[in-house]
C-alpha cells in the first residue's frame, strides 16, 4: 500500500518538484512521470537510512525532496 501511495504522492511532487526547478523541469508530464520514479525513489532511500515517513505529509516530504533531485540530476543529463 506505500508503494501506490508514494506513486500518487509522487505525482503531486513532480508537479512541485516541476517548479521548484529553474526553468520548470522537462514540461508537465514529464516531471508527473520524473515525480513519480523520485517520489519512489526518494521514499525507499529514506527508509534505508531509517528516516521512513509517517503520515501523509511526511511521505509528501520525501516524495518531493526525491522527485527535485532526481529532476536536478535529469537535467545535468540533458543539457547541451
Amino acid at each position: 500500500m506505500n508503494f501506490i501511495w508514494y506513486i500518487l504522492i509522487g505525482i503531486v511532487a513532480g508537479y512541485v518538484a516541476g517548479k521548484i526547478i529553474r526553468g520548470g523541469g522537462f514540461g508537465l508530464l514529464v516531471n508527473l512521470v520524473l515525480g513519480i520514479i523520485g517520489g519512489v525513489l526518494g521514499g525507499w532511500v529514506f527508509s534505508l537510512f531509517g528516516l521512513a515517513a509517517t503520515g501523509i505529509i511526511g511521505s509528501l516530504i520525501t516524495s518531493v525532496v526525491g522527485a527535485v533531485l532526481f529532476l536536478w540530476i535529469a537535467s545535468l543529463f540533458s543539457r547541451p
